[in-house]
């Protein structure tokens, strides 16, 4: 790319330091920037929704229950894709060793994706949902209506463009750069994100068939080619703080995403025990997710071997300690919660029960926001000019780190001594009691899981306000 081209990315947008290898990796801090906004949004309607579990009223009608619960799980999903671009525009230009395609597309995608997304999260809050849906065409083309796919027709067309001007900028830079194992891992997660997201338009009018389909974009972004992009992004800040030898990285990476891949795809088969497909999903559903905790066993190994195995003591200590909290969390949230209810036997049981939140809340945040903080932590301070943090700074962050944690492994206790509750009294008993009699016997889990919510927003608050805190300089 012609020094001309590097040029057209505005000072204001990529200020030059010492510490980034190419001016155009400073595109990524606007996303990231955005990813923890958005991060936050998502939080407090969390905490909204928590209240509405026992004050039902609570903003209502102004934000009904399943308002929020949309906006909250949308926020979700829009921040973390944020973070992965962020880390797309970071992490592809120094694994090539090349200056990033087109900086400035790079920006213009930005800020076309955070107004698409700032305008629907507008639509849920001041339109009735059938006629945001009118409005917006699903008339033609109907997509709206399901789980963590609600997002309108023009919304979902915007999210291909941009995914489609996203990953032309990233491709055109790998293909004229070098190529890694690192590089390669991340692009092809990021693609099948993008592939996958195209069955959200697929909506048939048979109940089983639109179930089938719609595991393939939930089940296969987020046990599938997510956890390509995490194990991409875990593995170049693990190569950049520990100086372990590239290779022996690499080899751990594929094995990660070989296990990964083996036991996703046909994982999807535990989505499948009761919405009407073969029984024999019942099987292949059973074995293939119970092997599913393996690669994130893999994970957790990989990050402390490599830590263990380090050849220098990186300054910012504070990323190294998310590196490996996303490994152990994302084993015990995705892998050991995720196998408590996968196996069909099992899962008759406490299918539709508050298990499920609790292996949502845990994987997700050990996964997948985890590794996208663990990025934010290595990166921001060198896209601010320095190697990492001040003391002072990282001391706050490793506290947020622990109070965050700590949260949500009380959330997730919470919500499963909710779903054990339900399975005795609702499932298993001799006399089931009717479910709001049983939300009744599980008042107490809400209200402890809710405080344990005030307290993940407190360490995000204080995991916000680190990358503000002065004091001398690691380096």
């Amino acid at each position: 790319m012609s020094n001309a081209t590097v040029a057209a990315l505005p000072a204001s947008k990529a200020t030059v330091n010492d510490q980034i290898k190419y001016r155009s990796q400073a595109v990524a801090k606007p996303y990231f920037v955005a990813a923890i906004g958005l991060f936050i949004g998502q939080i407090l309607f969390g905490l909204i929704i928590g209240l509405q579990y026992f004050k039902g009223d609570f903003l209502f009608p102004a934000i009904p229950f399943g308002t929020a619960r949309m906006v909250h799980t949308n926020l979700l999903i829009v921040w973390l894709l944020f973070g992965f671009m962020g880390a797309g525009y970071f992490l592809i230009p120094e694994e090539c060793e090349r200056e990033l395609y087109s900086p400035k597309l790079a920006i213009i995608t930005f800020w076309v994706f955070l107004v698409a997304g700032a305008l629907t999260i507008v639509g849920y809050l001041g339109l009735p949902y059938n006629v945001l849906a009118h409005l917006t065409g699903n008339d033609l083309l109907p997509t709206m209506g399901r789980g963590y796919l609600e997002q309108p027709l023009i919304t979902k067309v915007g999210i291909v463009l941009v995914a489609l001007s996203f990953l032309f900028n990233l491709s055109m830079t790998l293909l004229s750069g070098r190529k890694t194992s690192i590089s390669i891992v991340m692009m092809l997660g990021l693609w099948g994100l993008a592939i996958f997201f195209l069955f959200s338009f697929v909506n048939p009018n048979n109940l089983v068939l639109d179930k089938y389909f719609w595991w393939w974009v939930v089940h296969l972004w987020v046990e599938g080619v997510w956890e390509l992009i995490m194990g991409a992004m875990l593995a170049f800040v693990l190569v950049k703080v520990t100086g372990v030898d590239r290779e022996i990285i690499e080899k751990w990476l594929y094995l990660i995403i070989a296990m990964t891949l083996i036991t996703g795809i046909i994982g999807t088969g535990h989505h499948y025990f009761w919405i009407g497909t073969p029984g024999y999903w019942q099987l292949l559903g059973s074995v293939f997710s119970a092997l599913e905790p393996v690669p994130f066993f893999m994970m957790t190994v990989f990050a402390f071997n490599m830590v263990k195995r380090r050849r220098r003591e990186h300054p910012n200590q504070a990323a190294t300690l998310w590196a490996l909290g996303t490994g152990v969390m994302s084993f015990l949230g995705a892998g050991v919660w995720g196998f408590l209810g996968t196996l069909s036997v099992v899962n008759y049981y406490t299918h539709g029960t508050q298990l499920t939140a609790a292996h949502g809340h845990m994987a997700f945040y050990g996964a997948y926001a985890m590794v996208v903080l663990t990025m934010i932590s290595y990166t921001m301070p060198l896209l601010r000019g320095r190697e990492a943090n001040s003391a002072a700074a990282q001391k706050l962050e490793k506290t947020a780190f622990w109070v965050m944690t700590l949260a949500i492994v009380g959330i997730t206790l919470s919500l499963t001594a909710a779903a054990v509750t339900q399975v005795s009294l609702q499932r298993l008993s001799a006399s089931p009691l009717p479910f709001m009699e049983t939300q009744q016997h599980i008042m107490p889990m809400y209200w402890a899981r809710f405080g344990f919510g005030l307290c993940f927003f407190t360490g995000l608050m204080m995991y916000v306000t680190s990358f503000f805190v002065t004091g001398k300089r690691e380096s």
